[in-house]
């Protein structure tokens, strides 16, 4: 646990000294709302936007009025964490499930220090973890903890109930920041709704491992959801190209989905530095932000 925290201590201190450097204190914050919400109504005025009439009010007969709305100055934050079987691929200590945790735990630290709300539901195809979104350090650990900590019961996926159960649990406009490899199926429709409701995030954590497979003739293979050892032909015909060729039409899908949807989304590796992906995160929501 304590290695854990100095950990993601060094990965924060690292990204904040990046963020200075390199954007030159202009940051928003990948935390800070983005949203307005809805604050008085006044009488309309010339040059007013006629789509913000408040028509209920002006159809009392006492004039036309106009809504106003504030920036919302506090933002709640929930990290939805994929903790299921597939999770497990990758070397000792950098598994996509090692990774994604780090990711975690390190956005969790930085949201708190903006004064926001955070929460954490990590899923399998279950509700393996749900932390009710709360302010502080302490909530923040919390969630490190728990992360630490955590022994999934079960290690099937199921996107679309975690999907379903954030929808149920967070009413207000939020950020979800949505961590797993999303090898799934049937979840689009509710992952459509997500991003209309609130802020969607996407980070997709992959691992080399499930695409280059070398031609070691028939061996056993462990399926990390069902638990079960199958056996394959790694040498046979085009198994590892249809392999490679399936995962990569699952990359393009969601990528596409996330563009036309207007989610953020980055794609991490195992091996590789997070940190410069989680930078480029934040330089385009901080121009998202000013063009709100």
């Amino acid at each position: 646990m304590k290695d854990l925290i100095n950990k993601l201590r060094k990965y924060e201190i690292q990204i904040r000294k990046a963020i200075n450097s390199q954007m030159q204190g202009d940051f928003h914050s990948i935390f800070k709302g983005s949203g307005l919400e809805f604050d008085d109504v006044r009488a309309y005025q010339y040059g007013d936007d006629i789509r913000t009439i408040d028509w209920n009010v002006s159809a009392k007969g006492h004039g036309t009025f106009v809504k106003t709305f504030k920036e919302e100055k506090e933002q709640t934050i929930l990290f939805v964490l994929d903790v299921s079987g597939s999770q497990e691929i990758g070397s000792p200590g950098s598994q996509k499930l090692d990774i994604s945790k780090e990711i975690c735990g390190v956005l969790a630290l930085s949201a708190v220090k903006e004064n926001s709300q955070v929460g954490l539901l990590s899923f399998s195809d279950q509700r393996e973890k749900y932390v009710k979104p709360s302010k502080g350090a302490k909530q923040a650990y919390e969630i490190v903890h728990s992360l630490a900590n955590l022994k999934p019961v079960s290690h099937k996926t199921d996107l679309a109930k975690a999907i379903l159960f954030t929808l149920n649990t967070i009413r207000k406009r939020s950020v979800i920041i949505f961590i797993s490899d999303f090898i799934d199926e049937d979840y689009f429709h509710n992952l459509k709704g997500m991003a209309k409701k609130h802020d969607l995030v996407m980070i997709r954590v992959t691992d080399k491992r499930e695409t280059r497979l070398p031609k070691l003739g028939i061996v056993p293979v462990f399926d990390k959801e069902s638990r079960k050892t199958l056996w394959v032909n790694t040498s046979f015909g085009n198994f590892r190209s249809k392999i490679k060729k399936n995962y990569e039409e699952n990359e393009q899908q969601i990528s596409q989905f996330a563009k036309k949807h207007q989610i953020n989304f980055i794609s991490v590796d195992t091996e590789e530095d997070y940190v410069p992906k989680l930078l480029k995160l934040f330089k385009i929501r901080n121009k998202t932000l000013k063009s709100v």
